[in-house]
């Protein structure tokens, strides 16, 4: 008895077939990918034996990442929604300052400056939303707005009260509070310990510090930087209202007819936007001990680039939080990394402007391959 051949798969010439090449290539994260994947094979070649690489470098490097993830996050996903917020640099000073000004000058309880600091930047997120909602108007232009007066009142409030742009003492301020250290304190003291214990990384070889690590915990930036990006990467791909999110930066007519809460959904991304930006300046003042006016100037294009570097279209309705968080790693690498290697740091600024239009293109480029465009 002779054994027949199973039938061939039927295809069915009304769905595209997509190979994976192709279905790589569309992925949000690979430009990221990409990315990270250059810059740290360029500086391990060029700079492995500035210290970029030992356990001190890596946290510089780290920090400075950790704090382009904090604000990317809620960019990303402002921007997955179809909206912008140029309010974010601002933000950062304005919420700094008003932690000062409640703390030092006023001499509040931290916890309490502290909480009523983000209440008000996140009230501040969704009048930003609401105002987009309600008038139409672009999104780039209401936070334009919102950009110049933030700044104006973050030097207006310190100079009326004090006569003066910077306010220290917040670390005296913060002393034995309860609230201060989940921002500006360090965890894993321990491990890090036993780390130097065992010979992992250098200890301290004289002083009234010999035998501790070099290393005395993770500070809290980088924690909130990793929470920030697994709830952002959940929230996206794990649950409805991440579909929303999606849904709203792509098509909201079509998805107002699908039923999503198109204005809740872009209200609520604005005050998101708001609250990363005020993690950020709470553990930034933290860990300076001081306000000044002038923090977070530009923290708003440097989020919107990392975004962009992780995959998100402009156009809304495509992007990763994972991708976000390659694009701001990337950012972090590059500014320590032209440090270690003992180049001119003001080239900084020149790599943001060539990595934001060599994004763009891609992304424009990714685009049409999407939608079909031509």
């Amino acid at each position: 008895m002779t054994e027949t051949a199973p039938p061939a798969p039927v295809v069915d010439e009304r769905i595209k077939q997509t190979s994976k090449f192709r279905q790589a290539l569309i992925r949000p994260e690979l430009g990221g990918i990409c990315g990270t994947v250059i810059v740290f094979v360029f500086f391990f070649l060029t700079a492995f034996d500035s210290g970029m690489f030992t356990p001190q470098g890596v946290l510089n490097w780290t920090l400075v990442s950790a704090q382009f993830m904090i604000i990317a996050v809620g960019a990303c996903l402002l921007m997955i929604a179809g909206e912008f917020d140029l309010s974010v640099g601002s933000m950062i000073g304005f919420a700094g300052m008003m932690i000062a000004v409640f703390g030092v000058v006023l001499a509040w309880p931290m916890w309490i400056a502290i909480l009523i600091t983000f209440a008000i930047c996140l009230s501040i997120g969704a009048l930003n939303g609401a105002i987009v909602i309600r008038t139409g108007l672009p999104s780039f232009i209401v936070t334009l707005a919102f950009l110049f007066i933030l700044r104006g009142f973050t030097i207006f409030i310190p100079q009326t009260l004090e006569s003066k742009t910077i306010i220290g003492g917040i670390r005296d301020a913060a002393e034995g509070d309860w609230l201060a250290p989940v921002f500006g304190g360090k965890i894993g003291n321990g491990f890090f310990q036993w780390l130097g214990d065992i010979g992992v990384i250098e200890t301290f070889s004289r002083g009234n510090r010999a035998g501790e690590a070099v290393i005395d915990g993770l500070p809290m930036l980088v924690i909130w930087a990793l929470l920030l990006i697994a709830f952002g990467h959940i929230l996206l791909t794990r649950t409805r209202f991440g579909n929303w999110i999606f849904a709203a930066g792509g098509d909201a007519e079509a998805a107002r007819n699908s039923g999503v809460p198109v204005n809740k959904v872009k209200i609520l991304m604005f005050m998101f936007t708001a609250f990363c930006a005020c993690v950020f300046a709470t553990c930034q003042v933290m860990e300076f001990g001081s306000a000044g006016a002038d923090r977070g100037l530009l923290k708003e294009f440097e989020a919107i680039i990392a975004v962009v570097i992780g995959g998100a279209l402009l156009t809304g309705g495509y992007g990763s939080v994972i991708g976000a968080a390659l694009g701001a790693l990337i950012f972090g690498v590059v500014q320590q990394g032209l440090f270690f290697a003992g180049v001119e740091s003001s080239l900084f600024r020149v790599f943001l402007g060539v990595i934001l239009l060599g994004a763009v293109i891609l992304n424009t480029y990714i685009r049409r391959m999407i939608t079909g465009e031509r």
